[in-house]
């Protein structure tokens, strides 16, 4: 077998996985994504190895360890980024990447901060303001 086959096959996944990661808003689909990029990676690691492996009788099969040992971190990062998807969508509701960008912001404090005493709310927008000035006129 040609090692164009297993190339060509390795890319397409590739960027199938990198579409995923791009397009996709969803933590987990985005995980999944990765994981697809991870195993066009592995696909190529091995079809070089074995490709290499014909040329040279006495080879080690290097390939095919750093594959085992990439599958082993990718579970690690699967289990790990699992754990913190879902950590956070049982704090904020949610697994939608765009919502979760202002995670480590927090939320917009409403009134004036209790232990700051300097601190006063912000003025009034001008629609806040026309709206505040009818409902006392009304009153």
């Amino acid at each position: 077998m040609h090692l164009v086959y297993p190339a060509v096959l390795a890319a397409l996944l590739f960027c199938t996985g990198l579409y995923g990661v791009l397009a996709r808003r969803n933590a987990i689909l985005v995980l999944m994504s990765v994981e697809l990029m991870l195993n066009a990676v592995n696909l190529n690691l091995v079809a070089f190895d074995v490709w290499l492996s014909r040329a040279a009788r006495d080879t080690l099969h290097s390939g095919q360890a750093l594959t085992l040992f990439t599958i082993a971190i990718a579970a690690a990062e699967i289990g790990i980024g699992l754990a913190i998807v879902l950590a956070v969508h049982r704090g904020r509701g949610t697994a939608d990447i765009d919502k979760l960008r202002d995670t480590a912001e927090g939320p917009e404090p409403d009134g004036p901060d209790p232990d700051n005493p300097d601190s006063a709310p912000p003025p009034p927008t001008a629609p806040q303001a026309t709206r505040a000035g009818k409902a006392e006129a009304t009153a």
